[in-house]
């Protein structure tokens, strides 16, 4: 029992210090910076930070969300992810344990985070962030395939393969036929997640996608904001239904197949 509470203690650590690594990763990589220098900043006043500044979560709350030195308002989202990265690392632990699965997950989980998040702020999908994700899919399924990619009988690395052609397929046909409504980020993303989810569950994620795109975009249809034409970024919804597949795929599949 105590070392399950030190594995759970641990792991929230590891959330909240990637977190931290993941919202330097968020700000930079748009704009094309080194993710190792300059060392951490204020973005208003460009003070450097201190240790005591850099605490995940607890820095934020302690200076009440505004910079020590300027008093500008710190982005709540630096706060929203690490907290989401707290929760995420535990709560997968005391789901799969110390298992590849686990691993695995925790590194899927982490990557969309990054793709959704870039793309919710500033409406890109980085291929610096989806072509290294798709290798390391590669990687995944050809050395240490998970069980959803063995769910069609056939090894990992072709479910994997099938799946990134499926997904980068049906959104190149939309890309095409919608002539500039869905962006080529999106179809990067979706070989992306085919890749990880593999056949036949590529088609339940990008299910579980359009349907939750669709949904927010009706609400925002009838909303307050009725007569405004204000598009959304479509890959923070595809990177969800990823992330709600590979973590309920056996659930998924017994329901639709």
């Amino acid at each position: 029992m105590l070392m399950e509470v030190c594995y759970i203690i641990g792991f929230t650590i590891l959330g909240m210090a990637l977190g931290s690594f993941f919202n330097v990763c968020i700000d930079r990589l748009p704009r094309e910076e080194s993710i190792v220098n300059p060392p951490s900043h204020c973005e208003a006043c460009h003070h450097r930070l201190g240790a005591k500044d850099l605490i995940p979560i607890f820095s934020y709350l302690w200076l009440k969300g505004r910079c020590r030195y300027c008093q500008e308002p710190i982005p709540r989202r630096l706060l929203l992810v690490e907290l989401a990265t707290a929760a995420i690392f535990p709560l997968l632990y005391l789901s799969y344990g110390l298992t590849s699965e686990f691993g695995v997950l925790a590194f899927y989980v982490c990557l969309f985070l990054i793709v959704f998040v870039i793309d919710m702020e500033r409406r890109l999908i980085l291929n610096r962030v989806v072509y290294p994700g798709m290798a390391l899919a590669l990687l995944i399924a050809g050395v240490a395939p998970q069980q959803w990619l063995l769910e069609w009988g056939q090894p990992g690395i072709i479910s994997s393969l099938v799946g990134g052609g499926i997904g980068f397929a049906i959104f190149l046909l939309i890309a095409i036929i919608s002539r500039g409504g869905m962006g080529w980020g999106d179809v990067k993303l979706c070989a992306l997640i085919g890749l990880a989810v593999g056949f036949p569950l590529v088609f339940i994620a990008l299910l579980i996608g359009i349907v939750l795109g669709g949904v927010v975009a009706l609400a925002l249809l009838v909303s307050k904001r009725k007569g405004r034409r204000e598009a959304i970024p479509f890959g923070p919804f595809l990177s969800l239904g990823a992330v709600i597949t590979l973590i309920w795929w056996g659930q998924l599949l017994g329901y639709f197949v």
